[in-house]
């Protein structure tokens, strides 16, 4: 079966989006109690919430910015790593020379995802101070 670039990019950008939705669904899922007490609607009446104060709004905010840096990120490394790591090969394939500059390219396109990483991270570790 030969696969394109279509097909790589499109498998790349379904891998970043499923993994934006396991960051949204975590950060939600382990969190939930200040999470529903953000919106306004009490878990239940036995559930203490994580904040007492009026943060609740800004604790949600920061990690849904949390789970876009990182998703974002992620589908954008993701589309820009399948076309250029096709690219990269066609070009190695017809001048093999060209193998270092190549994989430079493809190296920054990495660093992308990873400072994605590192905005997230930043992101939730402000939540405790907020709590």
């Amino acid at each position: 079966m030969k696969i394109d670039t279509r097909t790589s990019s499109l498998f790349i950008f379904i891998l970043g989006f499923v993994g934006f939705l396991f960051v949204m669904v975590a950060l939600v899922t382990f969190n939930l109690p200040s999470t529903l007490h953000a919106l306004g609607t009490p878990a239940n009446p036995g559930f203490m919430p994580l904040q007492t104060e009026g943060n609740g709004l800004a604790i949600l905010g920061l990690a849904i910015g949390a789970g876009l840096a990182i998703g974002l990120a992620g589908i954008g490394g993701g589309v820009g790593m399948g076309t250029a790591s096709a690219a990269a090969l066609g070009a190695i394939t017809e001048k093999p020379e060209t193998f270092g500059k190549s994989i430079l390219y493809v190296v920054f396109i990495e660093a992308i995802a990873i400072y994605g990483f590192v905005i997230a991270f930043l992101l939730v570790g402000y939540i405790g101070t907020l709590v």
